[in-house]
């Protein structure tokens, strides 16, 4: 076990990060290249982030603008699928442009980029609850973003994943007069209909009432939170255990503003903390969460193992633990995100005689995580968001027999 105080002066990139380059994604079946606008005061960061863009042949820096204004006034001429967004820019910053650029394309995916302090971390969750898909650490210097492989082969794959999701909400950049294709004739949308999820049901009543309650998410996952979790404010007997892919500092901010927003008990893990029922946790950055049992207490144990599914925090970790704590007595929800973390250890919940719920495709802001446990066919359910918060509540508060 590797505490969180112990070892703040470890690896320095993975707990700020919290992951590794993921696999290549590929855009090679659609039929033009992302398109990207760059919002940043600094001329100098806006070309290194172009040239690592550009890199890949993908991609295609179509705008590159220094203020907030300037964006929303290329957005109305330019459509793209992508926006990095920086949140420290003079004239308009980016939380004052961000809901003005969602309402003028609410399909684009919007970037944010931020400095790892405490101020911008609170302003990157407070865009991130706002719409906001992803959030990344901008490095520090112009040497230190030419140097950092991490975050160029971060944003590359970010940038690509998400110009997939925004395409599938409708974006068509090839046409800058039509922001949207026509509507689809009826025979046509038969024709594109998806093949259905093969999904494993079992009956509600059959279901083990839980004892502890597990949440995954990462792309537009806080979002995401904040609309499941305001559910749960009448309070319920379960401990709550979240794991969302962000970097340090980050996590810490979105466990208080869950606390203030949603009105639940919520704070970040701390090691060896025992564990409280009501309460909800989110692992931090650069931390495994993970649960033991001691002489018939549970506590908390985070840890710096490697990486799995290229994340830390990582989901599966978590759900292994709880699964061995708390037997058929887990609940897992899986929420919207990019890759597959999180579907080994629903199996292992589902193994166990668990329960396991996902966020359905067409309110996901990127349908890799719950997509990758709905077509395991491991899902009791495959829930739009909306709907999420009040039946993992009615889950929750179920007698126990």
């Amino acid at each position: 076990m590797t505490s969180k105080t112990d070892d703040q002066q470890g690896d320095k990139n993975s707990q700020t990060t919290g992951q590794v380059t993921e696999p290549a994604v590929d855009l090679s079946l659609d039929v033009e290249p992302c398109r990207v606008m760059l919002v940043d005061d600094s001329a100098v960061t806006r070309g290194l982030v172009s040239r690592i863009l550009e890199s890949d042949q993908q991609i295609d820096v179509v705008a590159s603008v220094n203020d907030g204004q300037m964006a929303i006034n290329s957005l109305r001429r330019t459509p793209v699928d992508v926006i990095v967004l920086d949140v420290e820019m003079p004239v308009m910053d980016g939380l004052t442009a961000l809901p003005q650029l969602i309402e003028i394309d609410p399909a684009a995916r919007i970037i944010v980029l931020s400095t790892l302090t405490k101020q911008n971390a609170t302003t990157t969750v407070r865009a991130l609850q706002m719409g906001a898909a992803e959030c990344m650490l901008k490095p520090s210097s112009s040497r230190e973003i030419n140097s950092a492989e991490d975050f160029k082969s971060e944003l590359i794959r970010k940038s690509k994943a998400l110009c997939i999701s925004a395409r599938k909400k409708g974006v068509r950049p090839s046409d800058p007069k039509k922001r949207r294709p026509r509507p689809k004739l009826p025979h046509e949308r038969k024709a594109e209909q998806p093949k259905k999820v093969e999904i494993k049901t079992r009956a509600s009543t059959n279901l083990p009432v839980p004892d502890v309650i597990a949440i995954g998410s990462s792309t537009g996952g806080p979002q995401a939170l904040f609309e499941v979790l305001k559910a749960l404010k009448d309070g319920t007997r379960q401990p709550v255990f979240i794991t969302q892919h962000m970097p340090g500092t980050f996590t810490n901010i979105l466990a208080n503003h869950i606390a203030r927003q949603c009105e639940v008990d919520c704070v970040e893990a701390e090691d060896g903390a025992p564990v409280i029922d009501g309460r909800v946790y989110v692992a931090p950055g650069g931390y495994h969460m993970t649960v033991v049992s001691r002489e018939g207490q549970q506590f908390i144990e985070l840890n710096q193992d490697p990486p799995e599914n290229f994340c830390r925090p990582a989901v599966d970790p978590m759900m292994r633990s709880l699964v061995n704590v708390y037997g058929r007595r887990v609940l897992a929800l899986i929420l919207t995100g990019m890759g597959q973390d999180g579907l080994k250890g629903c199996q292992a919940v589902v193994d166990a005689g668990g329960t396991v719920l996902a966020q359905d495709e067409d309110t996901s802001v990127v349908w890799g995580m719950p997509g990758a446990v709905a077509n395991a066919g491991i899902c009791s359910e495959i829930i739009p968001l909306p709907e999420i918060g009040p039946k993992l509540y009615n889950y929750a508060t179920r007698l126990k027999g």
